[in-house]
Parts: structure tokens; C-alpha cells; sequence
């Protein structure tokens, strides 16, 4: 993936990964300005490309009483604004291939979730917006399989693509990295390691999905010493309050003492 196609992306000429981050879902105007404007300051000060993250509409949800969105059009519309306003770009997550040509008019990428990734049709409406692409690891999917979603990317006639790992699914409840994935999913193309939703423990007896906060750092300081390109991590300054994925979270408050460690990380990896 060519950083410099991809619109207001800021800092892609510094050696340090860059960073997809920000809240699960988008739950109000004000919440998504909040944490854009606080990522900001810590990624423009530490040099680091950033991407404003938000789902527009949750789609994957355990029970059927569980947070959606505050409404399609005017979730994208605040992810707009978020774009506008800071002059960075946008990434959201789409379900359905009609959901592609709609959310491309308002975000610079376009995310396929880890269940939808062998999803064709999906993939290729994704693929022909012109949009810069995420794919998502199925849970399910080994790194080599990966190389299939991305050939029907570039097979639709876009280069512009990314693959996320986001874990492996290991028994009924927990999630794990396989780090040896790394360098095999960058054989075909940029490589993003998806650190909060790695640490779900999913599929808990209450229907709300739960998860390890505590080894955010530990998993992202892997990831970057392996060679990861980007780095995917979700964050809120209220986690036990946000309307979705709040048990595996980092905390605003926590996100620049870690990119400030993760960056001297990769400092220390490229020199050596």
C-alpha cells in the first residue's frame, strides 16, 4: 500500500509504522472529535501516519439487543467532519457490498470485517470504489489463505491494499497471534496488526464479548518488533462506558506512553 495515495496522510515519509486508531463505533459527534483531536496531538508529535478509525454501523453483534450505530448516514457524515476537520483521513468497516459505493463518498478506506473477508462480492465492490482497501485476517483463516482476498483486490483492477491480523480463534473464547504471520502476510501486501481486537475473548455466556486490556502493550510491542507496517488499536476515553468492544479497549488517557514506547521500539529495530 502506497502511503502517499493515500489523502492527508501525514508523516509518511518517517521510518515509524502508521496507526489506524479510534473508537469502536462511532456514538456522537462530540465523542469522535474528542478522540480524533487527542490522537492527533500524540501521533503529530511523535511522527507517526494516522488514520481516524470508526465504525459507522456494527453489524457483528452478539445479541440482538446490542449498540448498531446512531444511524448509517449520520455516523459517516460525523467521520466527514472528524476527516475535515483535523485534515486526516478516515477508515470505516462495511457489511454489505451496497455499503461500498455509500461509504466511499464519505472515508478514505474501506475496511472488510475478519468474518466477511471470503465474502467475493464485498470485496470486489470494496475494490472498485478506488478506495484504499483493509482486509481483515479471518479468525478463522490461516496468513497464507490471505494472499486470495488480496489477489481479488488487485484482480478488480485496485493495488491500493492492506491485510489486518486480528487473531486467530483458539477454543470457544480467546484469540491468538500467531507472530510468524507477520512476514508471511507482507509477501502480499502491507501488513497491519490489529492489537486491541486480537485480545477478545469472545463469545462469553453473557453475549457481550470480553477481553485482555491489560496485554494491549505487550502484543503491539511484538508486532512492532516483527515488522509490522501499521498498527490497529481502538481507543476511548470512557472504555467501560463505550457502546461497543469497551472490555478490550485501550484507555485515551494510556495511547501516547505507548506509542512513545513503541516508537523508540522501532527506532531500535531499524538500526540494527
Amino acid at each position: 500500500m502506497n502511503l502517499d495515495l493515500i489523502p492527508k496522510l501525514k508523516h509518511t515519509k518517517s521510518d515509524n509504522f502508521y496507526l489506524l486508531a479510534g473508537p469502536c463505533s462511532i456514538e456522537g459527534e462530540d465523542m469522535a472529535l474528542r478522540i480524533a483531536e487527542k490522537v492527533l496531538s500524540i501521533t503529530d508529535k511523535l511522527a507517526i501516519p494516522y488514520v481516524f478509525k470508526g465504525s459507522f454501523r456494527k453489524a457483528n453483534r452478539s445479541r440482538i439487543d446490542s449498540f448498531t450505530g446512531i444511524g448509517d448516514e449520520k455516523a459517516l457524515k460525523i467521520l466527514r467532519k472528524v476527516s475535515e476537520t483535523f485534515d486526516v483521513p478516515s477508515v470505516t468497516d462495511i457489511h454489505e457490498s451496497s455499503d461500498a459505493a455509500f461509504a466511499a463518498e464519505y472515508v478514505d478506506v474501506l475496511q472488510i470485517p475478519a468474518f466477511l473477508v471470503r465474502q467475493t462480492e464485498l470485496v470486489v465492490a470494496a475494490a472498485k470504489t478506488g478506495k484504499v482497501v483493509n482486509l481483515k485476517k479471518g479468525q478463522f483463516m490461516s496468513p497464507e489463505s490471505m494472499q486470495h482476498a488480496v489477489k481479488k483486490v488487485v484482480d478488480s483492477g485496485n493495488n491500493q491494499v492492506a491485510v489486518t491480523d486480528r487473531g486467530t480463534m483458539f477454543g470457544y473464547q480467546d484469540m491468538i497471534v500467531d507472530f510468524r504471520g507477520i512476514p508471511t502476510m507482507k509477501q502480499f501486501a502491507s501488513t497491519i496488526l490489529d492489537v486491541t481486537h486480537s485480545l477478545q475473548q469472545p463469545n462469553q455466556s453473557s453475549g457481550v464479548t470480553g477481553g485482555r486490556p491489560d496485554m494491549i502493550e505487550t502484543i503491539a510491542r511484538a508486532g512492532v518488533v516483527n515488522g509490522v507496517d501499521g498498527l490497529f488499536i481502538e481507543t476511548h476515553f470512557d472504555p467501560a462506558n463505550a457502546k461497543s468492544d469497551g472490555a478490550n479497549m485501550l484507555h485515551l488517557d494510556h495511547l501516547e506512553k505507548l506509542l512513545g514506547n513503541l516508537v523508540a521500539i522501532r527506532k531500535t529495530v531499524n538500526s540494527l
